[in-house]
């Protein structure tokens, strides 16, 4: 992650991030976050690791007057906001590479509708929960409008935060006419939206989709709610673009290489700079994400480091008993294992050789699937799980070994 700031429409200090992978760049995509969100919002975090993962480098920033980003949110309307846009990829053209994928959620995604114009090098265009019409953010402060028409101007409370919402800004959305942007955009449009949104209606989507231009295509993002605030909405909407911008960008979804390879057997684990605990996984050409529940102060992005040993355990037992079971020609139809994990005091174990302080304790439950299995071969089953190499592991004598090694950019300067 590249931390930026460009100069925006009103010549304030824009904040930006720029999420890089670490091989090969095969192309940039711009990301518009919604009404007075951040750059930081979640489904924009999960958006960039999604494309950083096909090699695709994200620069997310906050408009004028949010987020980190200078300038005053009072003085700024739906066009500085795209007129921002347009600087960013001004930037990115100067500094790196112009965007060819642009990605909009709520009023950024009515934001990109106009912006794309003045892109030329755009080739995929994508908006999640997006209104067709700019004026839709009106509603948020309804209440307001006799006042910031009377007075000219208002303090409202959005998102559990005061804005002043000014008469310009009011005139400005307005003033809009997304139709014919819409219908002259001539770049591949994805409409992503929930269809229970219920701050941005899904009809909103379905005008979107019908005064577009093919190509063009909709996928529905079921039960999501508007910020897309559960991770596996958000990771579904990122996979969902990801594999759709492939089609006209250039890059295959078997190009992914979100880190340089490690060798079989190995695992490495890097931080993400994405939220303040989250980690990359990487076994051999396998990736996941891990992270500490919200409870920790963690985003709750990936499985915990005590989640992971436990699915480690739990992975090695099932696939022990399926081992057996097809040695043995067994009728096992399927294995399910449930595991959990807590400290208790080493005084209530039996049958420790720890006396004092505490200790960890695994309990492990198997569902052994199969009408047809006596209850022989289910209890020799149960024996046999406690014979998987991890359980074995777990229970054997281990030595770890630590020691520094030479960061590459370091050693290579």
């Amino acid at each position: 992650m590249q931390k930026i700031t460009f100069e925006g429409s009103q010549g304030h200090q824009l904040a930006a991030r720029l999420d890089v992978p670490d091989g090969e760049i095969k192309a940039y995509a711009l990301f518009a976050h919604c009404f007075t969100c951040s750059k930081d919002i979640f489904a924009a975090g999960r958006i960039a690791i999604a494309l950083n993962a096909l090699g695709i480098a994200v620069l997310r920033f906050d408009f004028t007057g949010l987020g980190a980003s200078e300038g005053e949110f009072e003085n700024t309307n739906f066009t500085s906001n795209v007129q921002d846009l347009i600087k960013a990829a001004d930037y990115m053209r100067e500094n790196f590479q112009a965007p060819s994928i642009l990605i909009g959620h709520s009023l950024g995604g009515a934001a990109i509708l106009v912006a794309a114009h003045d892109m030329p090098e755009i080739k995929a265009v994508a908006t999640i929960g997006a209104p067709a019409d700019s004026a839709h953010v009106a509603h948020h402060f309804e209440g307001a409008r006799d006042e910031i028409l009377e007075k000219g101007e208002a303090e409202v409370c959005l998102v559990g935060r005061p804005f002043k919402i000014q008469k310009q800004f009011l005139e400005d959305i307005e003033s809009q006419s997304m139709d014919n942007n819409i219908a002259q955009l001539k770049k591949p449009l994805l409409v992503l939206h929930a269809p229970m949104d219920q701050t941005v209606g899904i009809e909103n989507a379905e005008h979107i989709f019908k005064t577009a231009k093919h190509p063009k295509s909709f996928v529905t993002l079921d039960s999501a709610d508007h910020l897309l605030s559960k991770r596996e909405d958000a990771a579904y909407a990122a996979r969902v673009i990801a594999a759709w911008a492939s089609l006209y960008v250039g890059y295959k979804l078997s190009d992914i290489d979100k880190k340089k390879p490690v060798a079989d057997k190995t695992v490495v684990v890097r931080t993400s700079d994405n939220g303040k605990f989250q980690q990359y996984v990487q076994m051999g050409k396998h990736f996941i994400l891990a992270d500490e529940p919200e409870s920790v102060g963690g985003d709750d992005t990936g499985a915990d480091p005590y989640g992971l040993l436990l699915a480690s355990l739990g992975t090695c037992t099932s696939m022990t008993l399926q081992m057996y079971a097809n040695h043995k020609n067994l009728p096992l139809e399927g294995v399910e294992v449930s595991l959990s994990h807590k400290k208790i005091h080493a005084e209530d174990c039996g049958e420790c050789e720890t006396t004092s302080g505490k200790i960890d304790q695994i309990t492990r439950e198997i569902t052994i699937k199969g009408e047809e299995l006596t209850d022989e071969q289910r209890g020799r089953m149960i024996e046999i799980a406690d014979k998987c190499p991890v359980h074995k592991t777990l229970h054997s004598e281990t030595i770890i070994i630590t020691s520094e090694k030479a960061d590459d950019k370091k050693a290579a300067a």
